[in-house]
């Protein structure tokens, strides 16, 4: 077999098992996924094995001295997602290269070009997984700060984009929509312009309850409450990418939401709520014992303004979602910056 070829195949083995690795390392200890990761063990243990077959004539035909690509340095962006897609491409490349030499007469008896087809297809359905779950593990670490509840009770919808637009200059992080009464083509078409806002400004977009108008918007994720339908079967529906928050009023109800796959829980309500008047109010304690009981992001809503928000940071909040505390503001940009500058205080504090 000409030794040329031999490189060929050593030098892609070396680009599959690396870039395997590095995949399989990403899915055990930063995504803590046992499943992903032992995929991408196996997937990895079974092409070394069939590339094995050649034994020491790889290795014998190794010249890293004169290898003219020795020493290139390609340049990425040092984020983990364009890391785990360059590592992924690579593999992919290093398989179909192997898999059309696998088609030559002299190797045809000993590697299958199918067995490296299939590794190949099966690495661009893990591939997307991990970024897509590398993605939900970013938005869920931008879970903090100031937590704006676009309520269309609170203002009309026509003027929902705008007061969103004035939040985030003023420092608001993640916007949510609440729209409980009016028809649900309005609520699609606010949903849109508030998904895009939010895209080009670098903040997370989340709508209340509404599943279908969620995935039509491309929202960020969706917040649901105790009522509304359950967490798992709301999992089941979304892409891996979306995030889910879930309003809990009890230590229990954190730590199940939690278990479940909750993304982020809210606690509700801090104090007596302006557009929630009926709302049970749990108080600072609450969220206090909630913050301590769980591991995800912890939102707390009810009844926050410029006087207790020192309180509920100093509880252990992670992000303070307000309504009235904003929107019934003169001034939204002002306000939501005086909140946001004061979060920032409490932050450091800890």
């Amino acid at each position: 077999m000409p030794r040329q070829i031999l490189r060929i195949i050593d030098a892609n083995c070396n680009r599959i098992s690396e870039g395997l690795r590095f995949l399989e390392d990403i899915a055990r200890f930063l995504l803590d996924d046992a499943a992903l990761s032992q995929k991408l063990k196996t997937m990895r243990h079974n092409l070394v094995t069939s590339l094995s077959q050649f034994g020491t004539s790889l290795i014998s035909q190794r010249n890293a001295k004169t290898d003219v690509g020795a020493g290139r340095v390609i340049k990425h962006s040092q984020d983990i997602s364009t890391l785990v897609t360059a590592n992924a491409r690579r593999v992919e490349e290093a398989l179909r290269v192997v898999e059309e030499l696998s088609k030559l007469p002299e190797l045809s008896a000993i590697l299958h070009s199918k067995d490296f087809e299939k590794a190949r297809f099966n690495l661009y359905t893990l591939q997307r997984e991990m970024v897509s779950r590398l993605t939900r593990r970013r938005k869920t670490e931008q879970i903090k700060g100031l937590y704006v509840v676009i309520d269309t009770l609170i203002i009309r919808p026509n003027d929902a984009v705008e007061a969103a637009r004035k939040a985030i200059k003023g420092g608001a992080k993640i916007i949510q929509l609440r729209h409980k009464h009016h028809r649900r083509v309005e609520l699609l078409e606010v949903a849109k312009k508030l998904s895009q806002l939010c895209r080009k400004s670098g903040a997370l977009f989340i709508v209340n309850d509404y599943l279908d108008i969620a995935l039509v918007s491309e929202a960020d994720g969706i917040h649901i409450g105790q009522d509304d339908m359950p967490l798992n079967a709301v999992r089941r529906e979304l892409p891996v990418d979306y995030i889910i928050g879930l309003t809990t009023s009890t230590v229990a109800q954190a730590r199940k939401a939690e278990k479940e796959g909750a993304d982020y829980v809210a606690v509700s309500s801090i104090f007596p709520s302006l557009t929630k008047p009926d709302a049970k109010v749990v108080g600072i304690e609450r969220l206090k014992q909630v913050s301590e009981a769980v591991s995800v992001p912890v939102v707390a809503i009810g009844g926050i303004n410029m006087q207790n928000i020192r309180e509920v940071m100093t509880a252990g909040a992670d992000a303070v979602a307000v309504i009235s505390a904003v929107l019934s503001q003169k001034d939204i940009e002002a306000e939501t910056r005086r909140l946001v500058k004061e979060i920032g205080k409490q932050a450091k504090s800890r």
